[in-house]
Parts: C-alpha cells; sequence; structure tokens
C-alpha cells in the first residue's frame, strides 16, 4: 500500500481544495508557463468560447515574436505550443470543432516562422507540429466544413508546406473533403500544373547555389518545386478517389521500374482486384528488383499477388527464401502458418536448424531469442562462443537475462564477451556494467558443474586481476 506522504491524486487531494490553490499560486510565481496554464483551465469553466479567444490571444503573441529561441528555451517554447495545442483538444473542440479546426490550422501556419528563428535539429518543435496535424484530421470530420472552403484550405495547405508542416494533408483531409472537395481540389491543382512557372531570358537567370553538376539557377530551382509539387498532390488525390489509373498515370514509364513505385501501384491494383494488371505492373520492375538493393514492398506485394493468382507453391518458395537469406521471422511465420497440420512443426525445425548455422552469429542470436528459442540460443552460444563481440550489449544483456536460469553456462559465456570487450578496450564508461555482469557471473557459477573447457569463476576473476588488475574504475564500481 502506497504511503500517505506518496505524491499522488488521493494524497494531494486529502490537502483540500484552498490548501492545493495557494501551493499552486506559489509554484507559479515566476513560472508564466504555469500561469498561463492556470488561466487556460479557470477560463475553461465558462466553455470553449473562452478558452478559445485565450488561445488565439496567445498563438498571435507567438507569430508576432521575432526574438531567436536558442537551444535552452527551444523546449519551453515546445511546451508552450503543446500546451496550446492540448487546451485546444481538451477544451474547444468537443463543443466547438470548425473552432478547433481554425485553431490547429493557425498553429500549422506559425510553423514557418517558428522553424526560422529556432534550431529545431533535435525535432522538439516537429513532434508538437506533427501532432497538430494529426489533431487537425480528428477534428476535420466532426467540424462539418463545407467541402468547397476546405478544398481552397487544404490547398493553400499544400502549397505552403516548405517546411513540411502540411505533409499528408491530403489524404488526412480525405473523408471531410468527401468526393465533392477531393474533385474541386484536383481541378485546383491540375489549373496549377497548367501554369507553371514564367521561363526567365538566358541574361537575367539568377545563380542560387553550387551543385557537383554546376551552378543552380533560380528559375529551374522553382520550376522543378512546381512540377513535383503538382505530382505529388494528384497523386494523393488519385489515391483518395481511390482511382487507381488515375494514380498510376502520375508516373512515368521511367518511374515505372523502381521497384518501390512499382509496388505502390501494384497494391492499389491487387486491391481493386485487378491482379494480372498488378503483376504487370511489377514485372516492369523486376529487373530492377533482381539486381539487389532493398525493396522490401516489391517482394510482399509480389507475394500477395501470387496468391492473389492461385500460385500458393510459388509463394511459399519466395517466403522461403526471403527467411533464408535475411532471417526474416515475420516471412518465416507466414510460410508455417499456410502449411498443412503436422507440416508445420517439421518446419520449424528445419528452420531453426538453419538459423544456427547461419554465418552472422549476432543476427541468429537475435532471430532465436525474439522467436523464441531458448534451447537453441543457448546452444549456439555454447557451440560458437568464440564469435562472441561483447560490443553487442543490446543483445547480448537481454539474451544474458533471458538464458540465465535455464542455461547459465551461455549467459555466462555472453557476460564474460561484454566484460571483456569493456575492460580490453577501456571502455571506462562501461565498468559499472561490467561490474554488476561480473557479479551475476558468480552466482551463476553456483550451478554450473561444467564450464566446458572455459576457465571457471575463480580462475577467470584471476585473469581479470593480471590482465585488468589497475583499473581501479571497474574493481571499485
Amino acid at each position: 500500500m502506497a504511503s500517505d506522504k506518496t505524491l499522488n491524486v488521493k494524497n494531494l487531494t486529502a490537502l483540500g481544495a484552498d490548501r492545493l490553490a495557494v501551493l499552486l499560486l506559489e509554484m507559479a510565481t515566476g513560472d508564466a508557463a504555469a500561469k498561463r496554464r492556470l488561466r487556460l483551465e479557470l477560463v475553461s469553466r465558462s466553455g470553449g468560447g473562452e478558452v478559445s479567444v485565450e488561445i488565439r490571444k496567445r498563438l498571435s503573441a507567438i507569430a508576432k515574436s521575432r526574438s531567436f529561441v536558442d537551444w535552452r528555451k527551444i523546449r519551453l517554447l515546445a511546451q508552450d505550443l503543446d500546451m496550446q495545442r492540448t487546451a485546444i483538444m481538451e477544451h474547444v473542440a468537443p463543443t466547438a470543432p470548425a473552432d478547433a479546426f481554425d485553431l490547429l490550422w493557425r498553429l500549422l501556419k506559425m510553423a514557418p516562422s517558428i522553424y526560422e528563428r529556432c534550431d529545431d535539429s533535435n525535432g522538439t518543435i516537429g513532434n508538437v507540429i506533427s501532432m497538430a496535424l494529426e489533431d487537425l484530421g480528428t477534428v476535420a470530420t466532426q467540424a462539418k466544413l463545407k467541402p468547397h472552403l476546405l478544398a481552397d484550405q487544404v490547398f493553400e495547405g499544400v502549397c505552403t508546406s516548405d517546411y513540411g508542416q502540411f505533409d499528408g494533408l491530403i489524404a488526412l483531409m480525405a473523408e471531410p473533403l468527401g468526393q465533392q472537395g477531393l474533385g474541386l481540389l484536383k481541378a485546383r491543382f491540375e489549373e496549377l500544373a497548367a501554369n507553371p512557372p514564367a521561363k526567365v531570358k538566358a541574361n537575367e537567370r539568377k545563380v542560387i547555389g553550387i551543385s557537383t553538376r554546376g551552378p543552380i539557377f533560380e528559375d529551374d530551382f522553382e520550376s522543378h518545386r512546381h512540377s513535383r509539387l503538382v505530382q505529388s498532390a494528384l497523386t494523393a488525390i488519385a489515391d483518395a478517389l481511390g482511382d487507381v489509373d488515375g494514380y498510376a498515370a502520375r508516373f512515368s514509364a521511367e518511374d515505372r521500374v523502381n521497384p518501390a513505385i512499382a509496388a505502390r501501384i501494384a497494391e492499389r491494383l491487387l486491391a481493386a482486384e485487378r491482379v494480372d494488371e498488378a503483376m504487370a505492373a511489377l514485372k516492369v520492375a523486376e529487373d530492377n528488383y533482381r539486381k539487389g538493393g532493398h525493396w522490401p514492398d516489391w517482394l510482399r506485394i509480389y507475394i500477395d499477388v501470387l496468391d492473389a493468382k492461385g500460385r500458393f507453391d510459388d509463394a511459399q518458395h519466395e517466403r522461403w527464401t526471403v527467411f533464408e537469406q535475411n532471417l526474416n521471422a515475420e516471412y518465416l511465420t507466414a510460410y508455417i502458418k499456410r502449411l498443412p497440420d503436422f507440416d508445420d512443426e517439421e518446419a520449424e525445425s528445419r528452420a531453426l536448424a538453419h538459423v544456427s548455422q547461419y554465418p552472422d552469429f549476432h543476427e541468429a542470436l537475435a532471430f532465436l531469442i525474439d522467436w523464441p528459442a531458448n534451447d537453441r540460443a543457448a546452444h549456439l552460444v555454447l557451440a560458437r562462443h568464440d564469435e562472441l563481440d561483447g560490443n553487442h550489449y543490446w543483445l547480448l544483456s537481454p539474451a544474458a537475462d533471458t538464458l540465465e536460469h535455464g542455461y547459465p553456462l551461455a549467459a555466462t559465456h555472453m557476460l564474460r564477451a561484454m566484460i571483456d570487450f569493456a575492460l580490453n578496450h577501456a571502455r571506462s564508461k562501461r565498468y559499472g556494467y561490467a561490474a554488476r555482469h561480473l557479479q551475476t557471473c558468480a552466482q551463476l557459477a553456483k550451478r554450473i558443474e561444467d564450464f566446458g573447457g572455459a576457465p571457471d569463476h575463480d580462475s577467470y576473476v584471476t585473469q581479470l586481476k593480471l590482465h585488468h588488475g589497475r583499473k581501479s574504475g571497474f574493481w571499485n564500481a
């Protein structure tokens, strides 16, 4: 049972409202963020309308600011923005979703000016902006906005998303836009496509950068940007409309030999039950897929198409091949799942035997621990412990924890590998962990009758003292 001194809701409630109010005022003294939070909570008692006014004032103040936000203050700015976002969703959205939509849109429109006056390399501001965009999608359907007005707003957002604040907006707004709104939006982008940036005379071209291919001209940059914008938008609209042919038409013949693009097209054709066309789309890019590279979507869709065509043996062959090559557990699971009763156990045994012989020891160990097949994992460690790399602490530490109960010698080998690596490479920051590993080894040694040719615990400690006796950071940890 928790102590009556523990900080929790029950114990704090027992202090009484008056005492808590005094404490909150004391804690908010000199803390502008805390004061704003308390004010929002007070205003919320009058309803979402009053909260909207307060949030609008605060967003306007942030938007007008021009001071640079250094790394020490960026978290405070992010917390302020997130406080406004949270207040919108908690106090405004339930009763006034249209107002909530407008406020979130204002917050997102502020993103460029915020990014321009701070260094968000750690993504602190970006995380808040991403959550605000997701919230926008949540309230958009509830707001019941007029399709033609929403289409205009989405068009503006997509065209001004220079900092990615509106990335994915079309897909997010597909439901509230509906067929009518998507059609209007499509017309806007088709009109934009028909009016590319005007060409500039040769003597008026402006260089804005240098690349390995030579100077970068402003007019070329704007032309490429315009083309990418229109292409991306019309593709997203076709996808939202369920227009498979319209989606595919946005990609050139050159694009379609890219396995990733071929997979996207084929996936949509397959969903429309146009199986033969889906296979044809994949075949266009097959040569590039077979040349190598990482194209997981192409293979995933290819196997789905094989199944859809009734070529079950071919699909199973592909699944097993992927597993064999990469130890992909997802494909092995899918392979086994489709086998007749009793064949699955034999297949699993064959698969785990393959894993035990896999050239990359650590990939094999990770697979067996995750599967799980602890007996196989222990056997792998005992048989190939000379391949242990103690630098793989993110794998060996949890693996040792998993195996220490039933397979103490295998766990000991992994713990010793991490100890040896830390000491041999003088990784002083790991000495504390290594010392704890040594303590665990001492406990495990009590349950090991035969060390199988490896030194017993006392002999191992003696060797450590001989070679690393002066590393007091380890011995005193």
